[in-house]
């Protein structure tokens, strides 16, 4: 009884010595390297077993394996014996273990782990963790794009592991997450040495569109282009460049963010300061267009005071045109200033102001009834337009284009570009009008009427006979007696009466050059052929008829 204790309690002992002597095949286990030889290390690992490692598998990537017969070193069993009667054994599966072990924790505790990139794969690299191997997406490599990434391969740095699964053996690693900490704390160490006010000095890393990003010394900060200089900058690149040591101001800091505003400009004099003392209201200056909008044009008077002409302002005569058809950019013109609101850093100018108004000198050089000579601009409803000398234009009304055909009638013997001739009838400078007459040229009507006057007896021609009077005829000039002139006597007023050929004389009762008309009576001429009859031959006191007066006074004309 008591042997059979003893045969079972040696059996079990001589288990629990192989089982602890003989490594389990999945495990890491410590071996001894024998020998080297064909590029492979040959590693006895206990128990009787050996197995081969290729050299390459002990070297870290891009350097030499550094082996010696002797040493001691961890590899992973995969099978205890192969057809060659050797253990299968491998050293990156043993690193790779461990690495894991390694990298698991630093994940949970969210420390950095220690690699080096050693190959490029598609959408980043693969980074070596001292024996697994992870993946290093390129957004993740660095805070801005990495264009070359050669300096970096094979360089052992710190990364900061995003994303695992041992399962499938994924890592995903970042540099950028470090370079990103380890500026937020430089950047911290630099805010917290800087203050607003402060004149620094930094160099410029990077120009956009919007502005230029400039390095304080471990933090960057934005120069935006509108405080680059007082006057207008069209692109960062007209003021810095890449590389350069400039001196800013820093304007406003972002606690929150550590973002830091700077500023090239506050370290200068304000022109603004001066405006109103260097450029008086009412004063003309020379200065250059530098830019153009459908309402206007800037103007800059000096570096850092721009001026807005408004299209209103720009020219006397040009009313809906566009401002980039009067000026152009870079262009030296001569403005007037004629408002300044230094507290919205405004200046209003006036281009057409520097020249003289051109209804005022019209005015002066063409006085009421001077001719003029101009092509038809335009023809309307109610007239012509004539162009004019600097770009003015004239009117002709329609009633002063003939003497003889009606405005509507007349107006339709004119083109556009004809070239005809006007006389000035009146200047309006303020309304900015020039009215002209065509009617006017023609002043026949002063030589026919010359020496005749109100009161004047005149022969004239029927012309034609209407119901309401007639018509008549006085050397070539057309006027109308109506019904009611025709005669003194009532029952005599009768257009009828006359036949056109008849010769008639009259009285004229009124001259009017402007509408060329004579006023003619019959009428009038027998009452004062009576009036004076009377006059001379009696009176109605006398007792003597009126067919007695008349007669005597015909007897006297017969002497």
């Amino acid at each position: 009884m008591a042997h059979n204790t003893s045969m079972e309690e040696f059996e079990a002992l001589l288990n629990e010595s192989l089982d602890i002597d003989t490594p389990s095949e999945g495990s890491v286990v410590k071996g001894r390297v024998i020998a080297i030889e064909a590029g492979q290390a040959i590693i006895d690992v206990g128990y009787k077993m050996e197995g081969r490692v290729d050299l390459k598998e002990f070297a870290n990537p891009g350097e030499t394996a550094e082996i010696q017969v002797g040493d001691e070193v961890e590899v992973y069993l995969d099978r205890v014996e192969n057809a060659r009667g050797e253990a299968v054994i491998s050293r990156d599966k043993a690193r790779r273990e461990a690495a894991w072990d390694r990298l698991e924790k630093a994940y949970a505790d969210e420390q950095r782990v220690e690699g080096a990139i050693f190959g490029r794969v598609k959408g980043g690299f693969t980074v070596d963790l001292g024996g697994a191997v992870a993946f290093l997406p390129g957004s993740q490599v660095d805070v801005r794009p990495v264009r070359d990434a050669g300096p970096l391969m094979g360089m052992k740095q710190p990364f900061q592991i995003l994303k695992m699964d041992r399962r499938r053996g994924n890592i995903v690693v970042s540099r950028r997450a470090i370079l990103e900490e380890s500026r937020a704390e430089q950047r911290a160490e630099v805010i917290s040495q800087i203050e607003e006010g402060q004149a620094v000095d930094g160099v410029v890393k990077n120009i956009t569109e919007y502005g230029a990003f400039v390095d304080l010394g471990g933090v960057d900060g934005l120069l935006h282009v509108t405080d680059m200089a007082w006057r207008r900058v069209n692109h960062p690149s007209e003021i810095v460049s890449i590389g350069e040591t400039v001196k800013v101001q820093i304007v406003k800091i972002n606690k929150e963010t550590h973002r830091i505003s700077l500023g090239m400009k506050q370290l200068q004099a304000d022109p603004w300061d001066a405006v109103e003392a260097n450029f008086p209201l009412g004063s003309v200056h020379q200065g250059r267009v530098t830019n153009i909008t459908d309402y206007g044009a800037f103007v800059e008077l000096e570096p850092g005071v721009e001026g807005l002409v408004h299209v209103s302002e720009m020219s006397w005569t040009k009313k809906n045109v566009h401002p980039g058809k009067i000026v152009s950019t870079s262009q030296e013109v001569d403005v007037m200033v004629l408002e300044i609101d230094s507290a919205k850093r405004r200046v209003s100018l006036g281009l057409k102001q520097t020249q003289r108004n051109p209804w005022e000198v019209f005015a002066e050089t063409h006085p009421s009834g001077t001719p003029v000579e101009g092509e038809v601009k335009n023809i309307t409803e109610f007239g012509l337009f004539i162009g004019l000398e600097n770009d003015i234009d004239g009117m002709v009304h329609l009633s002063d284009i003939s003497w003889d055909q009606r405005g509507e009638e007349a107006i339709q013997n004119f083109r556009k570009g004809d070239m005809v001739k006007a006389v000035v009838t009146e200047v309006d400078v303020d309304k900015e009008r020039i009215s002209l007459s065509i009617k006017a040229l023609d002043d026949s009507f002063t030589e026919v009427v010359d020496g005749v006057k109100r009161g004047s007896i005149v022969t004239v021609v029927v012309t034609a006979i209407e119901d309401g009077g007639i018509e008549v005829e006085y050397e070539g000039m057309k006027s109308f007696i109506r019904r009611s002139d025709l005669s003194r006597d009532r029952s005599e007023q009768r257009p009828d009466r006359f036949s056109v050929g008849d010769k008639v004389d009259v009285r004229v009762t009124n001259v009017d050059p402007k509408t060329r008309r004579l006023g003619l009576s019959i009428k009038a001429r027998e009452i004062a052929e009576e009036k004076e009859a009377v006059e001379q031959y009696g009176s109605s006191d006398s007792g003597a008829s009126l067919g007695d007066i008349l007669g005597a006074a015909l007897k006297g004309d017969e002497k």
